[in-house]
């Protein structure tokens, strides 16, 4: 009789196990399975208790780079401290001239009743809103309401200030303007959405110019849309400098001989002649600014 017992047993068991095994495509995980993988020993290499979303919580983990001619500044490793010149807000330089660059490229942080200040003497500036709304004046009082993916070009030495009644994140580049004589830059406020997709031969990315293509202008700031699965055709090395800021999505960047997964919220920079090249990775677009200095005699 017992026998009999742990025959039928055996059936009711195997059983079971084949009508988890068929469950398991339509529903939910079982118990089962669950208590199966938890007391596996190796469990944890197939599921981490460090989810990639999640490494920046390991002590002293950073996705962070910096080489002779290229940067990769990760939002774990921003370091903010007060703007100097401005009121309640924090800034974090991203990329300055200590790495070789001739400009700047930060984050403003700005908190109720924040005010910015003005760039040092023959400096002109661009900010680009990534959060809230700012209110922009200048000295002829005229007022413009900025908000998420506007932007507002300042030439140098134009007194001008910025201010925020709650709170607002601001893209900052500045530069030391290179004069060209009988050439004037003009304030310009507008938004990404207002510039026409441009003609990009050889490419499939989606190029817009936040600034005039005309001789005044010593810099441009580039945004640039690539859908799932595109990427540069041209492995670019050129005189330029890059200043970068991923607003989207996600994808690998080539710097030199290292590539490097990248995602929103990640700067770079990028020195002149290091080979260069993206690829979108993911389920969205991947959309960046990038600063571009133009119109110059590299001499």
């Amino acid at each position: 009789m017992q026998s009999s017992q742990l025959f039928l047993l055996s059936i009711a068991l195997n059983l079971l196990r084949v009508g988890v095994a068929e469950e398991r495509f339509c529903s939910a995980p079982s118990i089962f399975k669950a208590e199966e993988d938890s007391q596996s020993l190796y469990w944890k290499v197939t599921k981490p208790t460090l989810s990639p979303p999640h490494l920046q919580d390991l002590p002293g983990f950073t996705r962070s780079v910096y080489k002779r001619d290229h940067a990769l500044i990760t939002p774990e490793s921003h370091v903010f401290s007060p703007l100097p010149d401005w009121t309640n807000t924090l800034g974090a330089y991203l990329i300055s001239p200590a790495v070789g660059a001739h400009f700047v490229m930060y984050l403003a942080k700005m908190q109720e009743k924040s005010r910015s200040g003005i760039p040092p003497h023959d400096v002109e500036r661009l900010i680009f809103v990534v959060h809230g709304t700012v209110t922009l004046s200048n000295v002829s009082d005229v007022s413009h309401k900025l908000i998420v993916d506007s932007y507002a070009y300042l030439p140098p030495n134009l007194e001008h200030s910025v201010m925020c009644d709650t709170s607002a994140t601001l893209v900052v580049f500045e530069r030391r303007y290179a004069f060209l004589e009988d050439h004037i830059t003009e304030q310009i406020v507008s938004s990404t959405d207002k510039q026409p997709l441009l003609q990009t031969p050889g490419e499939v990315f989606e190029l817009r110019k936040l600034l005039p293509a005309s001789m005044p202008y010593d810099f441009n700031i580039h945004v640039m849309d690539f859908q799932p699965g595109e990427f540069l055709n041209v492995k670019e090395v050129h005189y330029n400098q890059h200043g970068l800021l991923l607003l989207e999505g996600q994808g690998i960047y080539r710097l030199g001989d290292n590539w490097y997964p990248v995602q929103a919220g990640d700067a770079i920079w990028m020195a002149p002649f290091v080979p260069q090249w993206y690829a979108a990775l993911g389920k969205t677009r991947s959309r960046y600014l990038l600063y571009k200095d133009v119109n110059r005699n590299p001499l």
